[in-house]
């Protein structure tokens, strides 16, 4: 029986396949149910002890020559399978021009808005979009009657009243005051949602970019000459800035910023609100409002995206059109 395998062995040893097809007639020769080494094994079992550790030795090399001259017959034939498909293509050819992707424009800006406050000692804080009463509105001093905690403007988990999705990123200002001693200086970024109708100027998501800093002696001069530095940065020095006074239940005093002229007129825009940080909102927070002060301010992200780039709809903004954000490839 040694001698018959033997010779198979031989057989297979010089064994060259001209096709893929005599490569299967090979493998089904050897390796099928009727193939020559089931047989082998059938015969192996007729065998006293003492031949069977001998002959099985040589059964085993068999069968892993047979596997071995399979794998390498079957991957020069894929090579040739695949070279085949190029017989006659010059490929020196340029490949079809492929259209590149674009980023978003409001990330495009959200980007550069990070970039300039980087610049000037800004971290970066995110958190979560849903988040309870506290860190929404309790926290940043919003009385128990405050419009905003209506359900005209909040979207409230039905599952959990107490819970809601963010109106704005203040939530996460009020995560790092109470993770963080001062001096903290940090900028907060994300989606937010308010229950609003949707126009052209309004949507129920947006994104906001909302900063503070807290340490000693913090002033109003400084969060003017901040606000300043980040216009001209982003908009250019062709701009006037005016602040008026407004009112937010976290911010004390509070203001709001205009630019202009806004698209060639001579008019005024809103684009950021902004103040000093209530007292009660840094006690709220674990921080002693005796020793520290702070100021905030908050940019919502469409609107200065739709004030760079002239788009006059918000709702362009979320319709994912090709066409619109192709104008953006090369930013």
């Amino acid at each position: 029986m040694i001698s018959k395998i033997s010779g198979l062995i031989e057989e297979v040893d010089s064994y060259q396949p001209a096709s893929a097809q005599e490569l299967e007639d090979f493998r089904i020769k050897f390796l099928s149910k009727k193939g020559i080494l089931n047989q082998l094994f059938e015969d192996f079992k007729q065998l006293d002890n003492d031949s069977k550790k001998e002959t099985g030795k040589w059964i085993n090399i068999l069968k892993n020559k047979v596997n071995e001259k399979i794998e390498l017959y079957k991957k020069e034939f894929e090579h040739q399978k695949f070279q085949a498909l190029f017989t006659g293509l010059d490929l020196s050819m340029e490949a079809y021009p492929l259209k590149a992707g674009s980023r978003h424009p409001v990330s495009i800006v959200k980007n550069q808005i990070i970039d300039i406050f980087s610049k000037i000692g800004f971290t970066q804080s995110v958190g979560p979009e849903i988040v309870d009463d506290w860190h929404n509105f309790t926290a940043l001093n919003f009385p128990p009657d405050h419009p905003a905690r209506d359900m005209q403007d909040t979207f409230y988990l039905q599952k959990n009243p107490d819970y809601l999705l963010r109106t704005h990123t203040s939530s996460v200002q009020v995560q790092e005051m109470q993770a963080h001693q001062p001096p903290i200086k940090t900028i907060s970024i994300g989606r937010v949602y308010r229950n609003e109708t949707i126009s052209y100027k309004s949507h129920v998501q947006f994104h906001q970019i909302e900063g503070l800093y807290v340490d000693k002696n913090v002033s109003f001069a400084e969060l003017k000459q901040v606000l300043y530095y980040f216009v001209e940065q982003f908009f250019g020095s062709d701009f006037k800035i005016r602040f008026r006074p407004s009112f937010f239940p976290f911010t004390e005093p509070s203001a709001e910023m205009d630019i202009s002229p806004v698209h060639g007129k001579t008019r005024w825009m809103e684009i950021l609100g902004c103040g000093m940080v209530d007292p009660a909102v840094l006690d709220n927070c674990g921080i002693d409002s005796s020793i520290y002060t702070g100021y905030a301010f908050g940019i919502g992200i469409e609107r200065l995206t739709m004030l760079k780039y002239g788009i006059p709809d918000i709702r362009i903004l979320f319709e994912n059109d090709v066409r619109f954000l192709g104008q953006f490839s090369s930013q």
